[in-house]
């Protein structure tokens, strides 16, 4: 969320941004909220106007009242009751101002970073960087639950009974090797100097609004009945939510965590054969990383978060590359986001398994996320980035370490998670 004295010094910077965004039916917000902001701050100050005036009559009638001018006293408190009465008008209409002011300040879309590509939506994403060598065997990779179904691995048939689509049972070595990865991640964070962390799985209202647009908890966010909860899409959300409406020294900074969690999602993805087995789902598990800094420093560690996934998929040797999101792909409050995407051999085709993201001071300012230093307080800045997200991390293992003979190669780091076994045979 933007700064409202930013919007009002610079409107016509918000809406070229809100240009670069393609979301022009959002321009007449800019004047809308300025309008609202003015009208606001005219309430308040005949409010204060009131409420200072309101002090100084009662103390007026106290003095008269002691020298036994009551009739004057009564007077001046029926002008106490009138002015408390208008008092009370102004407070309704400042409260309702704030509340739309604060709604439309939540729509515009936050700043974006110069060095983002503009373009309309993913298919005009830019391409950064390959590592590692894409490789298309001359054996046939088939489809990621074909795979799986050879290892007794998987039933989606039993979970769309159970829990509806969208849902799986893994089995056996899949599951194993699903959880493997996991803790792979988590180790592989942790010796990079980041904390571990388990977090709630469900968070209020209040840091749902926080951490996200509107249009994301609207086409994301499981909401528990009869209850201020929601089902987090992942871990970020309560991660950041932990510093809601906290001041954290400078010296203190930066806060640098990774957490695993369970994520429920209501999307369920495009039509398409890509989009069938445990492609999109509406539920996984995912190893995440986030970032506090101070403002400074938000662009280094962008660039870290990223790289630490690179350096995981190549340490399992699975070829990557890394995309810069164009403008419309970004979400309201990113000022800037890369992809990380692995190679597919069955697809001869990358496909995204992580996404890293930089909000500068959008959640902060929602939450109230500040950090104490020498001059005062101000606000933090906040990054993710995506360690793993099984099972499409999965795809991606299955799919570069299958051989010839059905075969999956274990790589060395993960063989310990495994019980040392270099590779996995089908049972079928």
């Amino acid at each position: 969320m933007l700064d409202i004295r930013f919007v009002r010094e610079n409107p016509e910077i918000v809406k070229e941004n809100i240009k670069k965004k393609f979301q022009d039916d959002k321009l007449p917000l800019v004047d809308e909220v300025i309008a609202l902001d003015e009208e606001r701050r005219d309430t308040q100050k005949k409010a204060d106007e009131l409420r200072s005036n309101r002090n100084k009559i009662s103390k007026e009638i106290g003095a008269l009242m002691a020298q036994g001018k009551k009739e004057e006293g009564m007077a001046l408190r029926q002008k106490v009751k009138e002015q408390a009465d208008e008092l009370e008008e102004l407070s309704k209409k400042e409260t309702e101002l704030n509340e739309r002011v604060t709604t439309i300040m939540m729509t515009i879309p936050n700043i974006i970073d110069d060095s983002v590509p503009i373009g309309k939506d993913d298919s005009e994403n830019v391409e950064i960087q390959k590592y590692g060598e894409p490789v298309v065997p001359e054996y046939e990779i088939p489809y990621h639950t074909d795979i799986m179904d050879k290892f007794n691995g998987i039933d989606l048939d039993a979970a769309g009974k159970v829990a509806g689509n969208g849902f799986y049972y893994l089995m056996g070595d899949i599951a194993r090797l699903h959880s493997a990865v996991l803790a792979y991640a988590r180790d592989f964070m942790i010796n990079r100097g980041f904390t571990y962390c388990i977090p709630p799985y469900m968070i209020r209202s209040a840091v749902v609004d926080g951490v996200m647009s509107f249009a994301e908890m609207d086409a994301m966010m499981y909401k528990i009945e009869g209850e201020d909860l929601y089902l987090i899409g992942t871990s970020e959300h309560s991660m950041i939510g932990k510093f809601i409406d906290t001041i954290t020294p400078e010296a203190e900074l930066p806060k640098t965590l990774t957490s695993y969690s369970p994520c429920f999602r209501k999307e369920k993805g495009a039509h398409g054969i890509e989009e069938r087995g445990v492609y999109r789902i509406h539920q996984f598990e995912k190893q995440e990383m986030i970032v506090v800094c101070k403002p400074e420093e938000s662009k280094i560690w962008f660039d870290k978060l990223w790289q630490n996934t690179v350096d995981l998929f190549r340490s399992l040797d699975v070829p990557v590359r890394t995309l810069e999101c164009c403008s419309g792909d970004l979400a309201d409050l990113k000022i800037k986001s890369i992809d990380v995407e692995a190679w597919s051999p069955r697809q001869k085709k990358y496909f995204e398994v992580g996404s890293c993201s930089n909000l500068s001071d959008a959640q902060a300012r929602r939450l109230k996320i500040r950090v104490k230093g020498e001059n005062g307080n101000y606000l933090a800045h906040t990054l993710n980035n995506t360690v793993v997200a099984p099972p499409r991390m999965l795809i991606a293992f299955l799919e570069n370490n299958l051989q010839e003979d059905g075969s999956v190669l274990i790589p060395e780091p993960l063989r310990m998670y495994m019980g040392g076994v270099d590779k996995i045979v089908p049972t079928k």
